[in-house]
């Protein structure tokens, strides 16, 4: 029997995973797409930036979201259980597309492919990095030893074992493939450093491929036929010798913003509160006074993107909520009085 390719699409917070699964389902080319998707913390809001795409390659249905925790802390309980319901389909999908986290680590999720209920259907297909040019052009992720050794030296008082450079590298050294996208907020010469210095961090005969919007023709990253799961204890990690790892130096929590009057102060005010409490990512959407649709808002450190997505649904509450992640310790009281002062009285 065939076993069903399943690729993890990994990448560090803001890097573009659900745009580029978008792109995915758009140009799926015939397949039958199964999606899951894992997001830090309680309540996620990738799996709804997905659904509703009206796409037939992927109906509502194959979109699994997984918000109870990082999904490589919580294979058993969670990611297995979701696998075998998607096996034991009486149409499984063509393909399963797995996001994880940007805080997941992609080596206890690839081996869990190995267990035998799911080796036996399922093979994982490839593991795409996927990279934010402009983010790691801006120093967001030091993963040059150098440069940290001379950090060190210079102000030992700096913690230089950062865990958000040991996420960055262990995704990059489980890749088959690795995308940097948003190249075209970037320049040629400091994509060419960038690829340079990726080199270095990825196993011998991974490709770097540059992207923007997550546009690549599909075909490149389905059909990989890696079968990583058998080859996993050779891709290196800095948990290897962990028998669990968690994620406390990270939290995440959800401000329900409720209706804001207009776009731009509460732009401002998201923008305050990313510089004052340097603020790793910030999310969701928003509902805007007098506008009939929603508004998504997505932030990666201090850039800020927005856009309308679709219009609210007859029915539908026109609730704002943002998710808001970053390192322990973050003063939560201040952040939610920064961004709640912009709602519209009730």
């Amino acid at each position: 029997m065939k076993k069903i390719p399943a690729t993890v699409i990994t990448g560090f917070l803001g890097a573009g995973k659900t745009t580029l699964i978008r792109h995915l389902i758009e140009n799926a080319g015939g397949r039958r797409l199964a999606l899951i998707i894992n997001e830090f913390g309680d309540v996620g809001v990738d799996g709804a930036l997905v659904q509703g795409c009206g796409d037939e390659a992927c109906p509502d249905e194959d979109i699994i979201e997984l918000a109870n925790g990082c999904i490589c802390c919580t294979v058993a309980d969670d990611f297995l259980p979701t696998m075998q319901r998607l096996l034991d389909r009486p149409t499984p999908p063509d393909h399963i597309i797995i996001e994880t986290s940007g805080l997941a680590l992609p080596k206890p999720l690839v081996k869990a492919f190995q267990w035998p209920d799911i080796r036996t259907r399922a093979t994982v297909d490839g593991v795409i990095a996927l990279i934010d040019a402009d983010a790691l052009a801006a120093g967001r992720f030091a993963h040059d030893e150098a440069a940290l050794a001379a950090a060190r030296a210079a102000d030992p008082t700096l913690d230089h074992d950062s865990p958000l450079e040991e996420l960055f590298e262990d995704q990059l050294a489980c890749a088959d493939l690795v995308l940097l996208n948003k190249t075209d907020l970037v320049d040629a010469d400091t994509l060419a450093t960038l690829e340079r210095d990726l080199a270095g961090e990825t196993r011998p005969g991974v490709s770097i491929i540059r992207t923007a919007r997550g546009e690549i023709d599909p075909a490149i990253l389905l059909g990989i036929d890696a079968g990583v799961e058998d080859q996993i204890d050779a891709r290196p990690s800095h948990h290897d010798n962990e028998e669990d790892h968690d994620h406390d130096d990270f939290e995440s929590f959800i401000v329900d913003v409720g209706e804001v009057d207009s776009t731009e102060p509460l732009l401002a005010a998201l923008a305050e509160a990313i510089a004052a409490h340097d603020l790793l990512r910030v999310k969701g959407f928003l509902a805007v006074r007098g506008r009939p649709a929603r508004l998504v808002v997505q932030a990666v450190g201090p850039r800020i993107q927005h856009h309308y997505d679709r219009q609210w649904q007859a029915g539908e509450q026109r609730a704002s909520r943002l998710v808001v992640i970053g390192q322990t310790g973050l003063d939560r009281a201040a952040i939610e009085a920064t961004l709640k002062a912009q709602t519209v009285p009730a």
